[in-house]
């Protein structure tokens, strides 16, 4: 498999079916430097980098560059639920929105653009230069650095745009058996054929071990799915166990997750064999934090939170939540993401209280009875 869409190659046209914020586009103005930046409602890391959209396009939108957020092939049973659960996630992330937002529901832009290019993880960014022609393929965070240049007419033919972009396609190449992989599951669970899914799930795990998404995806159809609670158990415990072997922070983070974590519905699960491996990865999890930065380390402690209060340990859970508040409270975060986290961590800090908490002016009450 190569890439087809490289910089330099004309870009694929703009083919959104519905646009959800701004007027529709229906094809890229010479003269114009575009920033498309796909990302997905199931995507955590996407929600904080549209919340960087609008001040991304605040700092250049008077030199005649436009930011376009284009939100990739969100599949529900009818158009109409899509655009409801989009329209609310952009809402949550960009309530002010200054950009276009572009729903690709149907999947087009989603083929023409990242599939081309080998791209297959999200967000993801591209840069269209004045002349319609791809500059850059890369992360948001890289732009920083691209965008200067390709504004100046540097970029393109410059030894460092000629590394990034054989760097990108020589790793893309690399990645692309795992990635078809990941297609078929995506393929498999659109239709609901879920026999399929678990063994391409299956299949993954033994050929790209170090791939975690495998692991999390095998847990999420056999418990979060299908309720088979024996099968689901095993794979958990496989999960969790491959996660203490290897002892790195988000293996055991993203099995503790799981395990305790406010995903699925545990009742069906044996209590008494989860506590024990709740608190070796507890542990685990804990002798690592001091390594971590903020952000992460408020996410472990979250986390880890859960475990405690489900295993009894109440004042544990609330001193780890109020730490993650600390933690987040002083990160340097745009104000939407530290919003959400503020609000979403007061939410379970209520919750564990059963009483309304406020921190820093933001007040939330339990959402459930605890």
């Amino acid at each position: 498999m190569t890439s087809s869409l490289n910089s330099g190659s004309p870009a694929p046209s703009i083919n959104v079916q519905h646009w959800l914020r701004g007027d529709p586009l229906s094809n890229f103005q010479l003269g114009k430097i575009y920033i498309p930046v796909f990302v997905s409602t199931t995507c955590s890391g996407c929600g904080p980098a549209l919340a960087r959209l609008a001040p991304l396009q605040e700092q250049y939108r008077d030199i005649g560059i436009e930011v376009i957020g284009i939100v990739a092939n969100k599949r529900t049973a009818t158009v109409d639920e899509a655009l409801a659960e989009v329209d609310a996630w952009v809402t949550e992330w960009l309530p002010n929105a200054n950009i276009r937002i572009g729903f690709d529901y149907s999947g087009e832009m989603d083929k023409h653009w990242m599939d081309a290019s080998l791209t297959f993880h999200v967000p993801q960014a591209f840069v269209v230069d004045r002349d319609g022609r791809i500059a850059f393929i890369g992360d948001l965070v890289k732009l920083e650095d691209v965008l200067p240049k390709v504004i100046d007419g540097s970029w393109r033919a410059s030894a460092e745009a000629k590394n990034a972009e054989k760097e990108r396609v020589a790793a893309a190449e690399i990645d692309a058996p795992e990635n078809a992989l990941r297609r078929r599951i995506r393929a498999a669970t659109d239709i609901e054929d879920w026999e399929t899914a678990l063994s391409a799930i299956e299949e993954g795990i033994i050929l790209f071990p170090d791939n975690i998404r495998f692991h999390q995806k095998h847990v999420e159809i056999l418990i979060g799915v299908m309720r088979d609670m024996e099968a689901g158990w095993i794979a958990l415990v496989q999960f969790a166990r491959t996660a203490i072997e290897r002892n790195s922070d988000d293996w055991l983070l993203a099995a503790m997750q799981d395990l305790f974590g406010p995903i699925y519905d545990y009742s069906g699960l044996p209590l008494a064999e989860r506590l024990p491996l709740g608190k070796d990865l507890s542990e685990r999890i804990q002798i690592l934090c001091p390594q971590l930065d903020a952000l992460s380390r408020a996410e472990s402690y979250e986390t880890i939170a859960f475990y405690y209060h489900e295993s009894g340990d109440k004042d544990r859970a609330v001193d780890l939540i109020e730490q993650a508040l600390n933690l987040v409270d002083g990160a340097s975060l745009p104000d939407v993401e530290k919003h959400e986290w503020m609000v979403h961590l007061l939410h379970t800090l209520a919750e564990y209280k059963g009483e309304q908490v406020c921190y820093g002016g933001i007040c939330a009450a339990p959402r459930k009875q605890c």
